[in-house]
């Protein structure tokens, strides 16, 4: 499929869609599919298709929903009352019954007449989905972490850019102005060179659906197929306390607290370093895990230092009081950190201007994260936030779970992008795929 938003201008296809239809029914055509009222013609719409409807899915369709310029046709989830009430939500938005519902990812994805998919999947999903899109010629908006294994992080990205896709991840934090002051002041040499990055995220287990309680055996509920929702990860039974939202805190399906937030302030950390294609050559880190077998079993409370070729040294830590939740750059002659709604610095003049003979980098400005989505699906320019910026914003999370997994020091070759010399760790940046499901390197 070629979208509509091509160089060579409108297609051939969405042309015709638009012009059989009002040859069809010209008296009864409404205003809205005419493009008048304020909203675009059916040309210059991006049709969208959303898969997943659970804790991210409903608040970034409502996004698209609300922007005139994109279409949204067709919702896929694998629990049929998830799946009732997103094409209830899209229908009632538009006052139609337009919207398409799914079960299966990739029938939807193969609808010709779908330019762009928004994919809230579980971490297990992320690759499959990502990559079947990319193989339909689809644009992909996506949610961090990229994927849930180094491996399927890389084969996304080879998939992305074979196929020549738009490529939005959901750090929407680099859509936000404080984020970029902060980033622009350490590129600009504010705080001299920059020597230290503290990266503090979340720790313990957040009951997000309400179910911790629930914590035993059962059978699946009818409207949800759970067999298709574990999909390439190891068959467990079901566990409510384990499956909508709080499948985070199960190895099996998520990554924990490091994971589910390493896309947001490491994404930021590497934005300030001018580190977007680079990782750390040394990590090591330790960390609080519950037993293996228990229903949430991911890392309560860690500490990773992370070592760059270019000498600066970076601390993720989520359960420390000494570093503090967000991002802060530490220089030779000052220091900056921000995080959502808090923004410091060893010069607060830095706050409202910078001096203008020092501000000389000005990073790429986005206001509103799903509008520039849709911006670069037309322009096919890059997002701010590119599939090769995702990888590299999430190694750090990957390579100090690893790290801790193991218990040693661990050594990542750019060059070769694998970890060097350490057989047991390099196992570790994949993980087996239940049949009949295959990851296609």
């Amino acid at each position: 499929m070629q979208t509509s938003f091509s160089r060579a201008g409108i297609s051939r296809r969405r042309f015709l869609g638009a012009t059989s239809l009002l040859l069809a029914a010209p008296s009864i055509v409404s205003t809205r599919v005419l493009g008048r009222g304020g909203q675009p013609p059916p040309s210059e719409r991006i049709a969208l298709g959303v898969v997943g409807w659970g804790m991210q899915g409903p608040g970034n369709t409502s996004q698209f929903l609300n922007l005139a310029d994109c279409q949204v046709v067709a919702a896929c989830d694998l629990d049929k009352n998830h799946l009732q009430a997103a094409v209830k939500a899209i229908n009632s938005h538009y006052k139609n019954q337009d919207c398409k519902a799914y079960d299966d990812y990739r029938e939807m994805m193969a609808r010709r007449d779908i330019d762009a998919v928004m994919l809230a999947v579980p971490d297990n999903w992320h690759a499959l989905t990502a990559m079947e899109a990319a193989a339909q010629k689809k644009d992909i908006y996506g949610e961090k972490p990229l994927a849930r294994t180094i491996v399927e992080q890389q084969a996304i990205v080879n998939a992305v850019q074979k196929a020549g896709c738009i490529w939005q991840t959901g750090s929407w934090q680099r859509s936000q102005g404080p984020f970029r002051r902060a980033a622009e002041i350490v590129r600009n040499g504010l705080i001299g060179r920059v020597i230290r990055v503290e990266v503090g995220l979340p720790a313990g287990h957040h009951d997000f659906a309400g179910t911790a309680a629930f914590r035993t055996v059962s059978e699946p509920p009818p409207e949800l197929n759970y067999d298709r929702w574990i999909g390439p990860s190891a068959m467990e039974p079901y566990i409510k306390g384990r499956v909508h939202m709080n499948w985070r805190w199960n190895y099996n399906i998520g990554g924990g607290q490091l994971l589910d937030w390493i896309g947001h302030h490491c994404d930021i950390a590497h934005w300030g370093m001018d580190a977007d294609n680079s990782a750390p050559i040394e990590v090591e880190g330790q960390g609080d895990f519950p037993p293996k077998d228990a229903v949430w079993n991911t890392c309560t409370k860690y500490r990773i230092r992370c070592a760059y070729a270019n000498g600066v040294e970076m601390i993720i830590a989520g359960g420390h009081g000494d570093i503090r939740g967000g991002t802060k750059w530490i220089g030779t002659d000052g220091w900056v950190w921000v995080d959502r709604g808090g923004f410091d610095a060893s010069n607060t003049d830095w706050f409202a201007n910078l001096p203008a003979d020092k501000y000389n980098v000005k990073l790429y400005r986005s206001d509103n994260h799903f509008r520039n989505f849709l911006d670069c699906v037309k322009s096919r320019k890059p997002t701010i936030t590119p599939v090769e910026t995702a990888h590299h914003s999430a190694l750090p999370g990957h390579l100090g779970l690893i790290a801790m997994l193991v218990g040693r020091k661990i050594k990542w070759d750019a060059v070769k992008a694998t970890l060097s010399g350490d057989e047991e760790a390099a196992k570790l940046m994949s993980r087996p795929y239940r049949a009949p499901w295959r990851l296609q390197v």
